[in-house]
């Protein structure tokens, strides 16, 4: 991807109100994303830009080390959790400094429960709420839609994620690509971790496979979001009157299902392709009303209605006898194209009868493509 030059990010910075925020995207640690972000706030910097680097994560590395010299950095609060000292970013004193521009690193880290927000890329909302500009960074793996594709094809269950609806909100996007032969090379030079570290890394998730499937991972979440920004794919809703056409997507989720966010990751990232809003409908029906379900499939799906949000969806929650009557009546009055569904628990007479409700929506969401996803049996948990 070519540089991002700190004139056009100044361009985006004197629009509107709200802060402007510039994403910077890797396939793994190394690969230089502090390292351009610093550079490009000395750039912004030499224009006379305010900018002060709020939260920055040099590893240790040399080079990037050098780079923070000159720059202003906000000093960072110290939080005593668990009877250990724990630093994070100071949300406060950046929001009283109110810089032009602020440089945050490592979006996706949680932060101690002592501070305001529970993720970082929470802080940068409400940096940027404030009318702070942000230029920020993290790696594809963290990114929520993507956890099931990772656990299947390279074995990792990424814990600390962002949700795709704060990617797809930013202003800017850079991916910063490099052959993995060469971040092989800078791994073995000790330009990433400490040279005990590298024989591990090397044989677990810095593997050529692992990589390799990340960098493919990586630059088609550049394109997907530069043709969003840019408005060169045809909105879905435009078309989604016609028959045949790719119309707008739901999720059909019940009161508890046990792989709702698998649902929920994979509708976001068909939405994403699609370039379209989604939706995901919950239908309630007599026996699940509030008062009638456990307090334990109430807090699943509250937990489902959140993750939805965050994932950029749209909850609906319906009230019928009939879910599958109701879920098919919501998407034609919608224009919905996609329905994705779980595969059905109910017994299987019910599904030799047609009667299960995946087997219904097959058979009678004339017009609607119905994707029925299966379920992986989870692998064990790595942390990259």
């Amino acid at each position: 991807m070519p540089r991002g030059r700190a004139e056009d990010f100044l361009e985006l910075v004197e629009r509107g109100r709200r802060g402007r925020l510039k994403l910077y995207i890797g396939f793994a640690a190394g690969v230089g994303k502090t390292y351009r972000m610093l550079e490009e706030a000395h750039a912004l910097r030499k224009r006379g830009v305010d900018v002060v680097l709020g939260f920055v994560e040099t590893h240790g590395r040399a080079e990037t080390q050098a780079l923070i010299e000159g720059l202003e950095v906000v000093p960072r609060a110290v939080f005593t959790y668990r009877d250990v000292s724990v630093e994070e970013m100071d949300l406060d004193r950046v929001l009283a400094r109110k810089p032009q521009v602020v440089v945050v690193d490592e979006l996706a880290h949680s932060n101690v429960p002592l501070c305001r927000h529970r993720k970082r890329y929470q802080d940068v909302e409400e940096l940027l709420a404030a009318g702070i500009n942000v230029i920020g960074a993290f790696n594809v793996q963290h990114l929520e839609s993507l956890n099931d594709l990772l656990e299947r094809n390279i074995g990792v269950r990424v814990r600390e994620t962002i949700p795709d609806s704060f990617l797809e909100s930013a202003d800017q996007v850079v991916n910063l690509d490099l052959a993995v032969e060469d971040l092989h090379e800078r791994l073995r030079a000790g330009k990433i971790y400490a040279a005990d570290k590298v024989p591990g890394a090397l044989e677990s998730f810095f593997r050529q496979d692992n990589l390799s499937t990340l960098r493919e991972l990586a630059l088609r979440e550049v394109a997907e979001s530069l043709d969003r920004a840019t408005g060169t794919r045809a909105r879905v809703g435009e078309n989604s009157s016609k028959p045949g056409g790719w119309g707008r997507l739901m999720v059909a989720l019940s009161s508890n299902p046990p792989h709702a966010a698998t649902l929920l990751r994979r509708g976001s990232r068909m939405a994403g392709r699609l370039n379209t809003d989604w939706f995901v409908v919950y239908v309630e029906t007599p026996r699940e009303a509030p008062h009638l379900i456990d307090s334990e499939a109430q807090r699943h799906l509250l937990t489902n209605i959140e993750m939805a949000r965050e994932l950029g969806a749209e909850v609906v929650r319906l009230k019928s006898e009939d879910p599958v009557g109701a879920l098919l009546d919501f998407a034609r009055s919608h224009g919905v194209g996609h329905i994705i569904v779980g595969r059905s628990r109910q017994p299987w007479w019910r599904r030799m009868l047609g009667l299960a409700s995946d087997v219904r929506l097959l058979r009678e969401g004339e017009g609607i493509d119905i994707h029925v996803v299966s379920f992986h049996p989870p692998r064990e948990e790595r942390r990259p």
